[in-house]
């Protein structure tokens, strides 16, 4: 994150947005996922810092923090036997899906977002 950050602000301009991924890990916290949980809340430092480095700048630094995703991934590292109820636990019963996240961060990007910055946008229900 650092090193494409670093290539990319000299391209970056006033109004453009930087938008980072965060995840639930980092604020409910993982017994099984200690090392991932602790570099998503180095993401959620770097993302607010950075948003007030670039403030005077006009570029927007923000997040999106998603729970339980279901992606090629899931099914690429995991214990096949354990993806049968993988995120049936969660409060809607099923892990999202990508094109339930991929507006959030459509939005972050858009002149919607204008006034947003240093925030991570939380994409899970309530509890999970």
């Amino acid at each position: 994150m650092f090193a494409i950050t670093k290539y990319a602000l000299p391209f970056m301009s006033k109004g453009d947005s930087i938008i980072n991924n965060a995840s639930v890990v980092t604020f409910r916290g993982s017994s099984s996922m200690v090392d991932y949980a602790s570099t998503k809340g180095a993401i959620v430092g770097f993302t607010r810092s950075l948003a007030l480095q670039l403030a005077p700048k006009g570029i927007r630094v923000n997040a999106v923090a998603p729970g339980a995703i279901y992606t090629p991934i899931q099914v690429d590292t995991r214990d096949p036997n354990s993806m049968a109820g993988w995120g049936s636990n969660k409060q809607l019963g099923r892990p999202g899906q990508p094109s339930e996240v991929a507006p959030s961060f459509v939005f972050l990007a858009s002149k919607d977002a204008t006034f947003y910055s240093g925030q991570i946008l939380h994409c899970y229900p309530l509890g999970d």
